[in-house]
């Protein structure tokens, strides 16, 4: 319970809050929107987590503290408020007193009404970014397959040169001719998301090359010395630094149906900064946190497969939800169904490696 004990300590307050602010309904809104976060962040927990272990623990308490701070404040607080100023052609001002007078979503010139408007241009942006993150997991060569005969062929597909970013593009074009309606703004958004991904990624690249090289250096010390290194080198410094704003890339990546569907519940963005954000990104950070030490992703070899499944399901729905509503309760129904059969599979596995 250690790991849990600051996320329930901030849900306790954020409920108070919310029950201060609006009463009970806003606390039941809120214990809501917390809820549907959790539900929607467990493979985006287990991908933090996978990042987060190459870094040192002073830098996975930045995580809780600062990269907490970016979660509440940056994406469930201020993306939005960007997004409508920018939709709308508001200065941040205007959209602000716009967000603040909790206008019906369903009516024109509201503030929910205007950010469900650019849900198109979102979709697609979070959309490529998490299409691109899944298919490069399964275009590389994995030690283990949990779904054996697709993650074959997938792997297959990844040994063409530039597989990721030649598909995303395939995709993107068919979802631009046959699915959105303003195909210049979703092109645009969707191209947008690639080159971020690729971004981050080419960052996440150096930073593990930094990581490879501190490796030889550990072992030519013990070469040296004859002191084999109590731990693996964990980054620190810059290294740890730039590993940090590629992990709060990829997190950010996963919030943009959050903080777009919580307008379904509620247009308030108070009651949405304390639901979702307070609530729910301090126990999915508190989750990570305690996936990494306890080193539960080596444990459970299908885990990374099911959260990567999850996510390329979840860039399906956004990029399909360009021109279809879907539910959130359908993406993290779908989401929670998937990493809990890898989990139990995982279980099964090592049962059976045991014996």
């Amino acid at each position: 319970m250690k790991h849990f004990r600051g996320a329930l300590i901030v849900t306790v307050v954020a409920l108070i809050l919310a029950f201060v602010y609006g009463g009970l309904n806003a606390l039941v809104l809120a214990a809501i929107l917390g809820v549907m976060e959790v539900s929607l962040s467990f493979d985006n927990a287990i991908v933090n987590a996978r990042i987060l272990e190459r870094m040192s623990h002073k830098w996975r308490e930045v995580f809780l503290t600062v990269g907490m701070l970016i979660a509440v404040l940056g994406m469930r607080f201020l993306f939005p408020l960007a997004v409508v100023s920018i939709s709308a052609h508001l200065n941040p001002v205007d959209a602000l007193s716009l967000a603040m007078a909790k206008g019906n979503p369903e009516a024109p010139g509201t503030y929910g009404y205007i950010l469900h408007h650019a849900h198109p241009m979102i979709a697609a942006f979070g959309g490529m970014f998490l299409l691109m993150l899944a298919l490069n997991f399964f275009f590389d060569d994995n030690d283990f397959h949990w779904f054996v005969l697709p993650e074959k062929m997938l792997t297959k597909v990844g040994q063409f040169p530039a597989a990721t970013p030649l598909i995303s593009l395939i995709i993107l074009t068919l979802i631009t001719h046959f699915i959105a309606h303003d195909s210049f703004i979703v092109l645009l958004a969707g191209v947008l998301g690639m080159i971020l991904y690729m971004a981050v990624e080419g960052l996440g690249a150096i930073m593990e090359h930094h990581g490879a090289l501190a490796e030889v250096e550990n072992e030519v010390e013990e070469e040296f010395t004859g002191k084999r290194p109590t731990s693996k080198t964990l980054l620190v410094g810059k290294a740890a630094f730039a590993m940090f704003l590629y992990l709060e890339m990829i997190d950010a990546s996963f919030s943009f149906d959050g903080a777009i569907g919580a307008f379904a519940i509620t247009p308030d963005p108070i009651i949405i900064m304390l639901g979702l954000g307070f609530i729910g990104a301090m126990f999915v950070r508190s989750l990570t946190i305690f996936l990494v030490e306890k080193g539960t992703l080596n444990e459970l070899v299908y885990l990374d497969h099911g959260a990567h499944w999850a996510i390329l399901i979840l860039s399906v729905l956004l990029l399909l939800s360009i021109s279809v509503e879907i539910p959130e309760v359908v993406t993290g129904l779908i989401g929670a169904i998937i990493i809990g059969a890898s989990l139990i599979s995982s279980l099964i596995y090592n049962k059976k490696v045991l014996k």
